[in-house]
């Protein structure tokens, strides 16, 4: 459905779609490049490369060549769900294995696109809820190092970071329980520039990287170096892309409903398809795994307006402002205390993202609970103790001693070898992202 509008709205809406989902794509490139050691040109570089790919997978799923894209107003981020294994990838492997695994996973994607109808039957919510709320929990150790102004840093704990990120968190927190739609949408970004305008005036902003940084650049594939493979975190990444998609798989479902299109298997398909592209883009440019953000799905249910061609220009608005390094550089310079006020939010939402697909779940089902248990206490066992599993053989001992991938393989195999009394299928689920935008609007 393309509503006749305004090339001005158009553009004026586009904006509004790119403000909505700004915080999330820039907040992922600087968790993980902070987590990699990252320099502050490095940094930016994430930020703009990823600005670029998210805009890229827009166009993608939104404009839909043949094969590829549904042709909903769809806008394409980077995805929580995929820092901690990414943080984790590089500190074990390399930033060079990050992207491999990246572009791997996007491979996997797009080959089995046709069959992953009936690979998502091993995610019901049991399964993708656990290992969504394992990702989380895995995660908010970072957010609360964060807010004491990052690990290791002199001022650690120190009055004046404690203050900004719990005064960044008010903030959002009180922009939630006040105003509703689009201001609701963007509270975090609105609190993130907040918490730096106020810690400029701490003294705690350096403006040196903006303003080395040039004008105008077009991204270098392979800027890190050439993409390695190894089995551990190409598994990893072809879980997170799974999860992935079961939760976009809700977001075309709802897309679909709000602009009256009856969406066929083949459209599903050619979802799956751009998603995959969408990694693979991400693997080459030095970017991340993208999803469908719920957020602007949301934003298409307040503003009413259903047609494409917003998502499109968000798109286009993406492309351009990745390559303009100046902008990028403005996020390196918010300071990590007031990005922990804002993680928090962030990563305690995956925690309830997964929680929430629980919900879906029949708790009377001993076997549910028992997938439940032992998968959080395996995943999260394997990361406080990675020594646990030191007498195995090298090649089982580096699939189970990475907590996500530990995790998530025992509430596969759980939810396969126990009784599915209650068990309701994967494709009944709708995302509880989704349904956490839509209540925004």
């Amino acid at each position: 459905m393309d509503q006749k509008i305004g090339i001005s709205k158009i553009f004026s809406l586009g904006v509004q779609h790119v403000l909505a989902m700004y915080a999330g794509a820039i907040l992922v490139p600087i968790i993980v490049g902070g987590a990699l050691k990252f320099t502050p040109e490095q940094q930016a570089f994430l930020v703009s490369v990823d600005l670029l790919t998210c805009g890229l997978a827009t166009l993608l799923q939104s404009w839909a060549p043949k094969f590829f894209g549904t042709g909903l107003p769809v806008v394409m981020g980077t995805s929580f769900v995929a820092v901690s294994p990414m943080i984790t990838i590089g500190t074990r492997y390399g930033v060079t294995a990050v992207y491999g695994s990246i572009i791997a996973a996007g491979l996997f994607i797009i080959l089995f696109s046709k069959v992953y109808g009936k690979l998502l039957k091993l995610f019901p919510p049991v399964v993708t809820g656990t290992v969504v709320m394992i990702i989380g929990l895995s995660l908010i150790p970072t957010g609360i190092n964060n807010m004491g102004g990052g690990q290791g840093s002199k001022d650690f704990g120190s009055a004046e970071n404690l203050t900004l990120s719990f005064g960044v968190l008010a903030l959002i927190l009180v922009m939630n329980r006040f105003f509703k739609g689009f201001f609701r949408a963007i509270s975090v970004l609105l609190g993130i520039i907040v918490g730096t305008i106020a810690a400029a005036f701490m003294g705690k902003v350096d403006f040196k990287t903006v303003a080395e940084a040039s004008w105008f650049r077009v991204p270098d594939p392979f800027h890190f170096g050439v993409p390695t493979f190894h089995i551990v975190p190409v598994i990893t990444m072809i879980i997170v892309g799974t999860v992935i998609l079961v939760e976009s798989t809700g977001a075309f479902l709802a897309l679909g409903k709000m602009t009256d299109r009856k969406l066929t298997g083949d459209d599903i398909t050619d979802g799956y398809r751009a998603e995959g592209l969408s990694f693979i883009l991400g693997g080459i440019f030095n970017a991340f795994p993208y999803s469908t953000f719920s957020q602007n799905v949301g934003l298409v249910q307040l503003s009413g307006i259903k047609t494409r061609k917003v998502t499109i220009a968000a798109g286009l608005i993406l492309i351009c402002l990745g390559m303009l390094p100046k902008i990028a550089a403005l996020a390196t310079i918010i300071p990590t205390a007031v990005f922990g006020g804002a993680t928090v939010v962030m990563f305690g939402m995956v925690v309830s993202a997964g929680i929430r697909m629980l919900r879906e779940v029949d708790f009377s089902d001993n076997s549910n609970l028992l997938v439940i248990a032992c998968s959080v206490s395996l995943g999260l066992g394997a990361t406080v103790v990675p020594n646990l599993f030191h007498v195995l053989p090298s090649m089982f001992r580096i699939l189970v001693n990475d907590g996500i991938i530990c995790g998530s393989l025992c509430a596969i195999i759980l939810n396969l070898l126990l009784p599915k009394k209650g068990r309701k299928p994967a494709e009944a689920v709708p995302a509880p992202a989704v349904e956490a935008g839509l209540r925004e609007g």
